[in-house]
C-alpha cells in the first residue's frame, strides 16, 4: 500500500494528468471501506474503478478474513496492467476477480450484491448506482467516493440516494466524503 501511497503523493505533486493519476482513497477511507465490507451478509462484493487496485487491497483484507472475493472493475488498460500487478505482489489474486471493462456493460450479471465500492468518473456515478441497487441483498452496503469534494458534480444521484425508499443513506465526512448506503427489505413506499 505504501508503495501506491507515493506514487499517488507524486502524482499529485507533479502534474500528472489527472486521467493518468491514480487518484486513490486516503488510508482512513481504505480502513472505513474495509470494515463496511466484513460486516455485510454473505453476497457479492464488487468495485467499480480499480485504478491501481489500492482500495482493492483495502477489501482484500476484509474479503480474505470472510472466506470471499471481490470482483474488481477497470477499463483503462495502463490501469489494469498496474493493478494485476498490485494484485500479484500483494499475494491477493485468490480474492480477487480483476475485470478489465467498463463495469456498466458487466454490472446487470451481478447479482446479490452485499457490497459495493464505487469510485469511477464521476459522471457515471447515477448510471452504476441505478445499475447496483436493484441487484443489492437487503442489508449490502454501496459506498461511493468523492462524495463531498465532487459535491457539485455528484449532486443529482446524491439527492437521488438520500430520497431513495430502497435505502437508507448518508454522507460521511471521512477522507474525501463518502455516500454510504445500505439496502432496506421491502417496506412500504
Amino acid at each position: 500500500m505504501r508503495f501506491l501511497e507515493e506514487i499517488d503523493t507524486r502524482d499529485r505533486a507533479d502534474g500528472t494528468a489527472r486521467m493518468a493519476r491514480l487518484r486513490q482513497i486516503p488510508p482512513e477511507t481504505g480502513k472505513f471501506i474495509a470494515m463496511l465490507a466484513a460486516s455485510t451478509p454473505s453476497g457479492e462484493y464488487i468495485e467499480i474503478g480499480t485504478s491501481a487496485g489500492y482500495s482493492t487491497l483495502w477489501l482484500a483484507l476484509a474479503c480474505r478474513m470472510l472466506q470471499r472475493k471481490i470482483k474488481t472493475f477497470e477499463i483503462l488498460a495502463k490501469k489494469a496492467v498496474l493493478a494485476q500487478e498490485t494484485f500479484r505482489m500483494a499475494g491477493i489474486e485468490d480474492v480477487v476477480d480483476f475485470v478489465h471493462g467498463d463495469a456498466l456493460e458487466y454490472l446487470p450479471e451481478c447479482k446479490n450484491i452485499s457490497f459495493c465500492f464505487l469510485d469511477t468518473e464521476k459522471e457515471l456515478y447515477t448510471d452504476c448506482y441505478e445499475a447496483v441497487i436493484p441487484n443489492m441483498i437487503p442489508g449490502g452496503i454501496l459506498v461511493a467516493d468523492n462524495a463531498i469534494n465532487h459535491e457539485a458534480t455528484l449532486r443529482p444521484m446524491l439527492d437521488r440516494a438520500l430520497e431513495d425508499f430502497r435505502v437508507d443513506a448518508m454522507i460521511v465526512p471521512i477522507g474525501k466524503g463518502e455516500l454510504v448506503c445500505r439496502k432496506v427489505g421491502d417496506r412500504a413506499r
